[in-house]
C-alpha cells in the first residue's frame, strides 16, 4: 500500500514538471515574440524645398535608420512654403511619429506651429533655425560664416569691383538671412556693389527668369550670387544664353552636379558646400538617442547655445571632380 502511494506521488510530480515546463516554454515564447513584434520609432525628416542638394541628406538619414532595427524613418520634401510643412507634419504625427527634424521656410511665421508641434513630439532644426521657438536644437551650417565665404570667393573673382545681384528661394528664411548677412559683410569695404536679393519662392523657372530679367536690367553686371542651390545653375544658364560667361562672374552655394562641374570649367567661379549628409544622419541619430535612450541634448554635445554647426568649405576650380565624387559617395552608402 505503502509502494503504491508513493507511486501515485511520483506520477503527480512528473504530471507537474510537464506543466511547469509547458508553462514557462510558452510564457518565454509569448515574451520573444513580444520582443520580436515590438513597433519601431516613428521618425521623420523633413525639408523646407524639393533640391537634389537633399538627395544627400536622405542617404545620411537612411544610413542611421540602417544601424538601428528599433526605428523607421520618413524622408519629406517641402515645397517652400510653411503651409506645405504644416500639411505633412500635422499628418506625421496623427500617424503616431515620436521627432522630426525640420528646415522651416519661415522660422518666424511658423514659431507657433512648431512649439505646437514640440508639445507632441521631439523636434530639432537643420539647416534653418527658429532660435525663439521651442526645438530642442539647431543642427547645420553657420550661415553667417558660410555667406562670409561666399563673400571670399566674390572678392577672388572681382578683384577689382562691380555690381552684383544676389538670388535665394526664400528671403525671410533664416538660412538666406544669414548668409545674405554674412556676404554683405565680407565684401564691406571692397569696390563690390551689392545691388539687390532676388527670390523666387523655391520656384526654379522663376529663378532662371530672374537671373534673365537682371541680365537684361544690369548690362554692366560684374556678378551673381545664388545662395540656395538651384540658384547659380539658373544663373548660369542664363549668362550662357546671354553669352556673357567669363564677363559675369558666379558664385554658388552646395553642390549641385552642374554647379561642380561648371567650375571646374571656369564658368563659375566658386561654390560654398555644406554637408547634407550629416545633417541627415546626425539629426536621426539625435532623435533616436534622445527619444529611446533617453538622453539630453547636452549628453549628446550640444553646446548651451542650442547650436550645433556642421563645418563648411569653399570648392574652387580643380576640386569640383574630387567633391562630385564624394557626393557620389555618400548616396552610394560607401
Amino acid at each position: 500500500m505503502k509502494l503504491k502511494f508513493l507511486n501515485i506521488i511520483k506520477q503527480f510530480a512528473l504530471i507537474a514538471s510537464i506543466i511547469c515546463l509547458v508553462s514557462c516554454g510558452g510564457e518565454s515564447k509569448k515574451e520573444s515574440g513580444s520582443q520580436s513584434t515590438a513597433p519601431k520609432v516613428k521618425l521623420a525628416f523633413m525639408t523646407n524645398a524639393t533640391a537634389d542638394f537633399w538627395s544627400f541628406g536622405k542617404a545620411g538619414a537612411e544610413k542611421a535608420a540602417s544601424e538601428h532595427d528599433d526605428i523607421e524613418i520618413e524622408f519629406k520634401m517641402g515645397d517652400g512654403t510653411a503651409a506645405k510643412q504644416r500639411e505633412i507634419c500635422d499628418s506625421l504625427l496623427v500617424r503616431g511619429f515620436k521627432g522630426i527634424a525640420i528646415s522651416p521656410p519661415n522660422p518666424k511665421g511658423q514659431q507657433e506651429m512648431l512649439n505646437s508641434w514640440a508639445k507632441k513630439a521631439s523636434i530639432i532644426t537643420v539647416d534653418s533655425d527658429a532660435p525663439e521657438s521651442d526645438r530642442l536644437f539647431y543642427l547645420g551650417t553657420n550661415n553667417v560664416e558660410a555667406g562670409r565665404q561666399a563673400g571670399e570667393l566674390l572678392k577672388e573673382a572681382l578683384p577689382d569691383g562691380g555690381q552684383v545681384m544676389v538670388f535665394v528661394g526664400v528671403g525671410d528664411q533664416a538660412n538666406a538671412v544669414e548668409r545674405y548677412q554674412g556676404l554683405k559683410e565680407a565684401v564691406e569695404g571692397t569696390k563690390i556693389e551689392i545691388l539687390d536679393l532676388r527670390t523666387d519662392e523655391a520656384n526654379i523657372g522663376k529663378a532662371r527668369r530672374n537671373a534673365e530679367d537682371t541680365l537684361t536690367k544690369y548690362p554692366n553686371l560684374a556678378g551673381m550670387v545664388g545662395l540656395w542651390a538651384y540658384n547659380a545653375p539658373a544663373c548660369l544658364k542664363a549668362v550662357r544664353d546671354k553669352g556673357v560667361i567669363g564677363k559675369v562672374k558666379i558664385v554658388a552655394f552646395d553642390e549641385e552636379i552642374e554647379t561642380l562641374k561648371a567650375i571646374d570649367a571656369g564658368e563659375i567661379h566658386g561654390t560654398v558646400v555644406q554637408q547634407p549628409y550629416e545633417f541627415g544622419y546626425q539629426a536621426i541619430k539625435a532623435l533616436r538617442s534622445i527619444i529611446i535612450e533617453g538622453k539630453s541634448p547636452q549628453d549628446l554635445g550640444i553646446p548651451d547655445t542650442r547650436q550645433k554647426f556642421i563645418a563648411t568649405k569653399m570648392i574652387r576650380k580643380g576640386e569640383g571632380a574630387a567633391y562630385l565624387k564624394k557626393c557620389q559617395e555618400w548616396k552610394s552608402g560607401s
